[in-house]
């Protein structure tokens, strides 16, 4: 299937303040559409969902709709005017493989019902914006056809990246077999890349056109809204504590393992330490952790918070694998942090992880080197004292929700894009 030629850019020129509130209005009606093919972990639906709530929250008259994988998706709230659609599961196996997640029929059957789903519910929808979250193409090129539709109807089409994709000469090889980069540069209006130049280029080492570069905007990171605890913390009000987090837990047992047997060596860590297993974890590892947490007098032990974000605001300090969701939420509550990625099926954690140690904004222990329990131990007794992020000083860092929106507003308004010379420039 042939790609659009993407033969009108939209125009870079930048909206003069006093002319945005005439705009807002013209928005009214408008539909966004964004689209994240996993179905394992929590970290693309959470970046997707945190989008919507803010353009919703940004404009009354836009409706969202989310196009998701994730068999938790009901698990979540949304704002009024943000709803979602859930295509069939898929998990992606260690040997980089795909299967189907929750039917028993076999993949190719499960990716044409996807693609089924997924390209009706945007000629039903008609957006005028259709953001794609990481994957241009979709799994195995399921939203190609779909890209195609939406560009024919008018829509502008984004790609939002994360800072950190992988480690260049795997994500070479990978655009390369599956042909990203015609993709990009024909069917793509923009891409937003939800981080800072300091962190690095998520397309190094790969030989990206001038054409593609010149639409390749840096956002900043999405800062969270933080919402009110609807139900009580796991310690008694007032006992700090520490959180561990493993994210969805598909892949934390390496990391909760090790915090769990430096809480285990003796008292010496001051604190009590809270542990959210995820929901991904395998039922006998969650057990497993539990029993052990059961014979800690201050270790608690959750499966899963849906409020995530109101744990780690009453935290001292935070133990996490450095996912890109997690991360947010660090430098949104500037919070000192202990990253302990992994490195395996892909390296993302880790170059973060490396990254945010060389610019300040948390520290990184490796459990390539052995996992010592002393190791871990001397860290949690150091993370209170560590250097908070925001001392890092880095101008934009949290700007990303706001340069999406105003972006948003310039595709659908019809009134140009912004000079990308304008973005990054915000503060804490």
């Amino acid at each position: 299937m042939g790609y659009k030629q993407n033969d009108q850019q939209p125009e870079r020129s930048a909206l003069p303040d006093n002319e945005r509130q005439e705009i807002r209005p013209r928005l009214s009606d408008s539909r966004i559409l964004i689209y994240s093919h996993d179905s394992f972990g929590l970290g693309h639906l959470r970046r997707c969902r945190t989008i919507a709530h803010s353009l919703v929250e940004h404009y009354k008259g836009v409706s969202v709709l989310i196009l998701s994988g994730s068999p938790i998706i009901g698990s979540f709230d949304f704002r009024a005017r943000v709803d979602f659609v859930r295509i069939p599961g898929v998990i992606k196996l260690y040997n980089g493989e795909y299967t189907s997640l929750g039917l028993h029929i076999d993949l190719q059957h499960t990716l044409e019902m996807r693609s089924s789903i997924i390209r009706y519910t945007t000629e039903t929808f008609k957006p005028d914006l259709f953001l794609v979250d990481k994957e241009p193409l979709g799994l195995n090129g399921e939203v190609l056809q779909t890209l195609e539709i939406a560009r024919a109807g008018g829509a502008a089409v984004v790609l939002g990246l994360r800072d950190v994709m992988d480690d260049p000469e795997l994500l070479r090889r990978e655009w390369r077999r599956k042909n990203v980069l015609q993709a990009l540069e024909n069917l793509y209006d923009e891409i937003w890349v939800y981080g800072l130049p300091e962190m690095g280029d998520p397309m190094a080492g790969i030989p990206v056109p001038a054409a593609i570069r010149d639409k390749t905007v840096y956002t900043g990171y999405l800062k969270r809204h933080i919402p009110q605890r609807r139900t009580p913390l796991p310690v008694e009000q007032g006992v700090p504590y520490i959180l561990a987090t493993a994210g969805g837990g598909g892949d934390g047992e390496v990391m909760i393992d090790w915090v769990m047997r430096a809480c285990e060596a003796g008292p010496s860590i001051p604190y009590d330490v809270v542990v959210v297993l995820g929901p991904f974890m395998h039922p006998e590892q969650r057990l497993e952790f539990e029993l052990r947490a059961e014979r800690l007098d201050r270790v608690h032990v959750i499966e899963f918070d849906n409020q995530v974000e109101t744990l780690m605001k009453e935290a001292v300090g935070v133990v996490a694998m450095g996912g890109y969701n997690t991360f947010c939420e660090i430098l949104t509550l500037n919070k000192r942090a202990l990253l302990v990625p992994r490195s395996r099926p892909r390296r993302e954690q880790t170059l973060r992880a490396e990254r945010a140690q060389q610019l300040g904004l948390a520290r990184m222990v490796s459990a390539e080197n052995g996992r010592e329990t002393r190791v871990m131990a001397q860290a949690l007794r150091d993370l209170p004292h560590q250097t908070p992020p925001s001392e890092a000083l880095i101008p934009g860092m949290l700007d990303g929700l706001d340069v999406v929106n105003q972006r948003v507003e310039q595709f659908i308004s019809g009134a140009g894009v912004p000079s990308t010379e304008s973005v990054g420039s915000g503060s804490w």
